[in-house]
């Protein structure tokens, strides 16, 4: 089974993968084209640099496609309880707050649900305490406040 993405997690990876395989690839496919133009290609670093970026684009490519066929959709459930798409404001020992969202496409302000503190929070409510094992250490998280991604 893949990774867990909300509706509009899973249209912004689709929207990247059409980027990537349009205009990006359309780009390099351009580049190889006029390295080739300036000669021995044996000694073309504009050349082999091109053809080294076609590689990792396809391979991005690939595993894009792979995360997307793999993905389950999942449904905006009770509000009231952490889910993937979920955004949460957590609280430590120490009264300091932080907001985060459980997604697993990556960037700031994002958790993983498979992260220490993404797992640890799925299914929880507001004014549940968790402990979260990070790897130097275990601290606990209040659930302050619960909001559907968006």
């Amino acid at each position: 089974m893949g990774e867990h993405l909300t509706k509009e997690q899973h249209a912004q990876l689709a929207a990247e993968l059409a980027e990537l395989e349009g205009p990006r690839r359309k780009e390099i496919v351009e580049a190889i084209a006029v390295a080739r133009g300036h000669g021995d290609l044996s000694e073309n670093f504009e050349y082999h640099a091109a053809k080294n970026e076609q590689g990792l684009l396809e391979r991005k490519i690939t595993i894009l496609r792979a995360r997307l066929e793999d993905a389950e959709i999942v449904e905006g459930g009770d509000p009231h309880v952490v889910a993937v798409g979920s955004r949460v404001i957590v609280e430590d020992e120490t009264g300091s707050r932080m907001e985060v969202e459980i997604s697993g496409l990556g960037g700031n302000g994002t958790t993983s649900p498979s992260s220490p503190l993404g797992a640890a929070l799925l299914g929880k409510r507001v004014g549940e305490t968790v402990d979260v094992k990070a790897p130097k250490s275990t601290w606990q998280a209040t659930v302050v406040e619960i909001a559907a991604a968006g």
